[in-house]
């Protein structure tokens, strides 16, 4: 709002209010007027219903005020014209009776219209603005607008309170622990039974395969009765040779 590329900004135009609504968050969910709403909720109370000192606003925006002063002044010009038709026809009792009746009623009427037209222009001079070029068809719906919105606003606040309110009190359901203990207890299981039953079949199946003439069992008898040497803590190879070899033969 104000730019460091311009002065300070003592002010603000009253379309700027308008605008409010098009300034939002970044997730888009909250706009400036928002935000404004909620700061003057919690630091300006006092200003929270400024629009009940605001009368009348939705009828004087559909009032033509140029269009009242040119009625008022067709009706002055008018007047004026049967003053002059009395002063040629004195002993008319139409225009007397007329302009006896309607002289303070007109009086009265053009200084409505002065009035109406200074406070006006009081009125919106005092916002900034400039009466010759807004006219109260522009000036008053931005009023009845902004009152619209800023309504809707606090409305729109506090449902979002209440319903962040009741997520936080809104107590958390945990997942039933039998249920989610079994399945994570059947889930690891699995591969290990598929492991012990692997290990079963493995046990199960011989790991030495015997040869056809029994070699095999030769070999394993001949290692149980050939005696270790003292030495190197080892069987004869000889022995185990000619032990195994004389069997063949």
């Amino acid at each position: 709002m104000n730019n460091s590329k311009r002065e300070a900004a003592y002010g603000f135009r009253l379309q700027s209010l308008d605008l409010l609504l098009d300034t939002k968050s970044t997730d888009r969910k909250q706009t400036l007027l928002h935000y404004i709403v909620s700061i003057i909720q919690e630091k300006y109370p006092q200003l929270q219903s400024f629009y009940t000192e605001l009368h009348f606003l939705e009828k004087a925006a559909l009032v033509s005020l140029d269009s009242i002063l040119q009625d008022v002044r067709a009706l002055e010009r008018g007047t004026e014209a049967a003053r002059r038709e009395f002063s040629v026809e004195k002993y008319n009792p139409v225009l007397q009776a007329f302009l006896s009746s309607n002289t303070e009623l007109l009086q009265s009427l053009i200084g409505d219209g002065k009035t109406a037209q200074d406070v006006y222009d009081s009125a919106v001079e005092y916002f900034g603005e400039n009466s010759k070029t807004t006219p109260p068809s522009m000036f008053f719906p931005v009023f009845v607008r902004f009152i619209k919105a800023y309504k809707q606003a606090e409305q729109e606040n506090e449902q979002r309170k209440k319903h962040h309110v009741l997520n936080c009190d809104a107590p958390t359901t945990p997942p039933k622990p039998e249920v989610m203990g079994n399945k994570v207890s059947m889930a690891s299981k699995l591969p290990q039974m598929d492991l012990i039953a692997e290990l079963k079949k493995r046990q199960v199946s011989p790991l030495v395969r015997e040869g056809k003439d029994g070699a095999i069992e030769d070999i394993i008898t001949a290692l149980k009765s050939v005696p270790f040497t003292a030495r190197s803590a080892k069987r004869s190879s000889r022995l185990f040779c000619d032990s195994v070899f004389s069997d063949e033969i």
